[in-house]
């Protein structure tokens, strides 16, 4: 279940990663997928970071479900982001499970997998990773670095941390912060995990039975916060499954609930229940500003070359409009240049991964921008020389 079938590299080899607990790993194996060809500058890669319960399999068929990539609408030739052009990288995180290192990884010192013996990471730690992987491919500088949701938080991350080895930067749906509700949400589904008894205190791997109803529950709770009342309500209602009336029992009667469920139970099969643990942990420890005496600002003082763009959606609860414009107020402090857009969506958070015209607009605006200003041609991707 836990190996991806796309490319993989081994880093820290020689030098362990330092995680921000003071923790060290080494080595570590990233899975990743590439689309596209580098140009003779290594000047027109483009990184993309996936939000929590993604991958790497961006723009190519995930060997477990079989689907189409997560964002292959915007991906690939003659599209938004055009493979024909640019070098797309996106790897799988830190502590996730579709080839990376993590909690299903065996521990070097055991022979064992880590289970919840794997140390606690935070996105920081999931970015130096990242940075590892992109001079692991020869690559000093990236055109852009873009991501939604947690993908977002990893942006900001690079930001703060890398920002000399970035040209550019978008940000959509994402927060610099977890609110209290965010946390609450997160730890109702690590109690959901940790609560099934097929669990075991995190060491399932030797066992057949894994904690999938517990995984199930909590993947329901968070899909939840990825929509809006107006999307389920226009999608579902109160429209009952399959029947004329309610049963007067526990069995899925409306729509919604079966929605729900099949959304829990297709999770399990592709997803590790240790790595969401380890993933909704790092995303609510997530305060870049705590770093730098509470001033965000402050923290992307270091950015001020680099051109940004941040995207919130007017349906977005989980992380809306205000929390984006802390960014964007920050970066504007910062004396960074911002693009800032609030876009009409009926589609919630998940709304930058659909079909949303004026978000790809803007994109597609952004991205051209962007090759030029770092001296590509904007038709072929190709280092334009004087």
């Amino acid at each position: 279940m836990n190996k991806g079938a796309g490319q993989s590299a081994v880093l820290f080899e020689d030098t362990p990663l330092t995680l921000d607990s003071g923790a060290t790993l080494a080595p570590v194996t990233v899975g990743y997928e590439t689309y596209g060809t580098l140009n003779a500058d290594a000047s027109n890669a483009v990184l993309i970071c996936h939000a929590l319960t993604g991958d790497q399999y961006v723009a190519s068929v995930h060997p477990i479900t079989g689907k189409p990539g997560w964002w292959e609408r915007l991906v690939g030739p003659c599209k938004l982001i055009d493979t024909n052009k640019y070098f797309v990288i996106c790897s799988n995180v830190l502590g996730s499970c579709l080839g990376t290192t993590g909690p299903w990884e065996p521990n070097p010192a055991t022979g064992k997998p880590w289970g919840t013996s794997f140390p606690v990471i935070t996105v920081r730690d999931m970015v130096k990773v990242q940075a590892e992987l992109v001079g692991h491919l020869g690559i000093e500088r990236l055109m852009m670095i873009i991501g939604g949701s947690m993908g977002g938080m990893q942006v900001q991350e690079w930001l703060t941390t890398y920002p000399e080895r970035l040209h550019s930067a978008v940000m959509l749906a994402t927060a610099p912060r977890h609110t209290a509700q965010n946390i609450a949400f997160h730890e109702v589904g690590r109690q959901a995990i940790m609560a099934d008894p097929n669990w075991r205190d995190g060491r399932y791997y030797e066992h057949s039975e894994k904690p999938d109803k517990g995984l199930a529950v909590a993947r329901m709770t968070a899909h939840i916060t990825y929509l809006s009342e107006d999307a389920l309500t226009a999608k579902f209602g109160r429209n009952l499954q399959n029947r004329e009336a309610v049963t007067f029992g526990f069995e899925a009667d409306f729509q919604v609930e079966s929605y729900l469920r099949h959304q829990g139970s297709t999770f399990v099969d592709r997803f590790d229940a240790n790595s969401y643990l380890y993933i909704t942990r790092a995303m609510d420890y997530l305060d870049i500003a705590a770093r730098h005496d509470g001033r965000l600002a402050d923290a992307f003082k270091g950015a001020a070359h680099v051109r940004c763009c941040v995207i919130s959606f007017t349906s977005d609860w989980l992380y809306p409009t205000v929390e984006n414009k802390r960014i964007v107020h920050a970066l504007n402090a910062a004396g960074v240049p911002v693009s800032f857009a609030e876009i009409e969506s009926p589609f919630g958070h998940d709304a930058f991964l659909l079909d949303v015209p004026e978000m790809d607009h803007m994109l597609t605006g952004f991205v051209t921008a962007a090759a030029r200003t770092n001296g590509l041609d904007p038709e072929t991707g190709e280092a334009v020389h004087d």
